[in-house]
Order: C-alpha cells, then sequence, then structure tokens
C-alpha cells in the first residue's frame, strides 16, 4: 500500500516556497490544522490517518502530519494540488 506524508507548511500562506510551501499563494490558506487536511483528504477518497506529534522538518513546533493511504495511481504533486483545492472549499 503506498502512502504519502502531507504536513500543514505545504498548504501554509504565511510560508514561501523556500520554506516549505507547495501550493500556490491562491491556493494557499492561513494556519491550516491536520483536521482539515484529513478532512479534504477524506473529501478526495483516500484514507487518512492523523499524526498529531510529529513536525516539518523546517519547523520546530510539531503542527502533525497526515498520512494519505491508497494513492497508488496518483503523483504527490496532484493530490497535494487537490487538497489545497478542498482546503479553500472547507474555509469558504
Amino acid at each position: 500500500m503506498v502512502e504519502n506524508v502531507v504536513y500543514p507548511a505545504y498548504f501554509d500562506a504565511d510560508r514561501s516556497r523556500s520554506a516549505g510551501r507547495r501550493v500556490p499563494t491562491d491556493l494557499a490558506v492561513e494556519n491550516p490544522t491536520v483536521d482539515e487536511i484529513a478532512k479534504a483528504v477524506q473529501q478526495i477518497g483516500y484514507d487518512a490517518v492523523i499524526e498529531r506529534d510529529k513536525a516539518y522538518s523546517r519547523e520546530f513546533e510539531p503542527r502533525g502530519m497526515v498520512v494519505v493511504r491508497g494513492t497508488e495511481d496518483t503523483a504527490k504533486n496532484d493530490l497535494v494540488q487537490a487538497i489545497a483545492a478542498y482546503l479553500g472549499v472547507i474555509r469558504e
């Protein structure tokens, strides 16, 4: 089973690309949470497991991470872009 790890920093509008943001600023949101990311992953149709005590390598404070399972047919960049689109919908 293929697993992808997704961190909140990938979607954080306050971060630059060099600091870890992986989506364009128009898809980024302020202070995304692992709960919002997991909800977006489930909306896309994948299984999500939240690990709250993990930290992104470029951050000091642990904000958690989401392990996305069953992504054999999807590239990580496509997955991240789809999650970002749903995060915007969840925030509205």
